[in-house]
């Protein structure tokens, strides 16, 4: 058993003597080599766990002075640093090739319509409360070519959806000497043969920008879906968590989005109890989720993170106050979004099948999601098929077209309307 990951760099040794059980712990230095690490461990040998060190500080300060300097650093996801002349032509058979000094080998581990594109990886922002930076590095884009190349090869093995995920999406490509680069990228990754969506995931409120908004509005197969990372809406909290933005400029930020694509998604997730909190920063959150019409909200309280400025704080709130404001919210979220989920009665939606329902009580039925609904956390769509008696033919990775009669909490009971999605 060999720990890998975010806890295993951030922990290191830590980890090693906290798990006596695990046969090594390696780092994000160690994946280059990771099969002789393995092979080290297999024979009975010992790979000693590294020592943690801030990771911000292996790139350059300047992010177009990074992308040279990249090639020296581990960055989980962006692959080897082989020359392509040195990668093996007698790959397995369902592994992706690599095309390029950095592109990965990918094997897909299930047959799922929907598949996750790594962007980039590390952070730039400086956030009070999150480690993530200090372990996972600098933000680094990956090149263009090497996503859209990733996409193609997803696309010939049958996936209809990617899902485009790092730490901050709307940061890409400012290393690479274009902070609009994404603008350019959706639509050629749209024009893939054999895909029918393409969706972004983790947006900063700070970055939006308008041109931005526009392709994610208006490019046919990107899908209107905003998931923003809020965290709170007073100013004073947000300043706090070295974070931008109030309540008022937030709704008119959403405003925006709709007034473009009235029925976008718009998902978020909020810390509540965050040191110095008061009770009118609360309410202001409360007044927020209230006005902002939210697909999906996930809610936490505040818990100290090691090593971040907020651990530091000195003006904690009581851990009642924390989970009783984490209680109050949470039922808030759920009946705004079980709301929400009930003014899309009577729309038509596109739906990506995923897998037939398991369920006795819907026996014939089918599980999909439509594009304001991101994998695994955002509900789902239950596809009624039968209409006097028949069904259509329907399968993992079809998309169809259904009418929305009813809903579940935030899932959506919908009527298909036995014909493809128009494209």
């Amino acid at each position: 058993m060999v720990a890998v990951g975010c806890m295993a760099e951030r922990y290191g040794k830590e980890l090693a003597e906290a798990l006596p059980e695990a046969d090594g712990v390696l780092g994000f230095d160690d994946y280059a080599d990771i099969s002789n690490r393995l092979q080290t461990i297999l024979s009975g040998g010992n790979v000693e766990a590294h020592t943690p060190r801030d990771r911000r500080k292996l790139l350059p300060l300047s992010p177009v002075e990074r992308q040279e300097a990249a090639a020296t650093v581990a960055l989980p996801g962006h692959g080897t640093v082989d020359a392509p002349e040195n990668v093996p032509s007698d790959l397995p058979e369902g592994l992706a090739p690599a095309s390029g000094p950095r592109a990965p080998l990918r094997r897909r581990l299930d047959t799922s319509p929907v598949a996750s594109v790594k962007l980039a990886s590390g952070c730039d922002r400086r956030c009070s409360f999150c480690a993530i930076p200090s372990f996972r590095g600098s933000f680094v884009s990956r090149r263009p070519s090497d996503v859209l190349n990733e996409t193609r090869w997803l696309a010939e093995q049958g996936v209809k959806e990617v899902m485009l995920v790092s730490e901050n999406n709307t940061s890409y490509g400012k290393d690479l000497g274009d902070i609009r680069l994404l603008e350019t990228l959706l639509p050629e990754l749209a024009a893939v043969d054999g895909i029918e969506r393409v969706r972004v995931s983790y947006l900063q409120p700070a970055e939006m920008r308008p041109g931005l908004i526009d392709v994610l509005t208006s490019t046919e197969k990107v899908v209107p879906y905003f998931d923003l990372s809020f965290q709170h809406s007073a100013p004073d909290v947000l300043r706090a968590m070295r974070r931008f933005g109030d309540t008022d400029r937030f709704l008119e930020l959403l405003e925006t989005i709709r007034s473009k694509a009235p029925t976008a998604g718009a998902r978020s997730n909020f810390i509540v109890g965050f040191p110095g909190e008061t009770e009118a920063d609360f309410a202001e959150l409360e007044r927020f989720i209230t006005h902002a019409r939210l697909d999906a909200i996930g809610v936490f309280g505040y818990s100290d993170e090691d090593g971040t400025e907020a651990a530091t704080y000195e003006n904690k709130l009581d851990q009642d106050v924390v989970d009783e404001r984490l209680a109050h919210l949470s039922r808030l979220a759920e009946e705004l979004t079980a709301q929400r989920a009930e003014e899309r009665i009577g729309e038509t939606l596109e739906v990506l099948v995923e897998s037939e329902s398991d369920d006795e009580d819907e026996a014939g039925g089918w599980i999909g999601r439509a594009a304001h609904q991101a994998p695994e956390t955002d509900g789902q769509v239950l596809l009624l098929t039968t209409d006097g008696g028949a069904a259509p033919e329907l399968a993992p990775g079809r998309m169809v077209r259904a009418k929305v009669v009813g809903t579940e909490g935030v899932d959506l009971v919908a009527e298909c309307l036995f014909e493809e999605a128009g494209r």
